[in-house]
């Protein structure tokens, strides 16, 4: 079952996750309206809520809705 609010699309961006004075580079896969799939460079600690920076984008306040290895959920607030 898709508990999804927005359709999703196939991307491959760079992305930057940003929070307190840390810049993680990512990969965005499957991005909607409401949220984002992100890969990072292995097990890196994320926390829950962060601001994700794209080219030619606003940054997005996101929280994470779930993780599973190198890859985290989000939804944009």
């Amino acid at each position: 079952m898709n508990h999804r609010n927005h359709e999703r699309h196939e991307v491959l961006k760079s992305g930057t996750i940003l929070f307190d004075a840390s810049r993680i580079d990512c990969a965005v896969h499957n991005l909607s309206v409401g949220g984002a799939n992100l890969e990072l460079d292995g097990h890196l600690a994320i926390p829950d809520a962060f601001e994700l920076l794209m080219p030619d984008m606003a940054k997005l306040r996101c929280h994470v809705v779930w993780r599973k290895e190198a890859r985290i959920g989000v939804a944009f607030s």
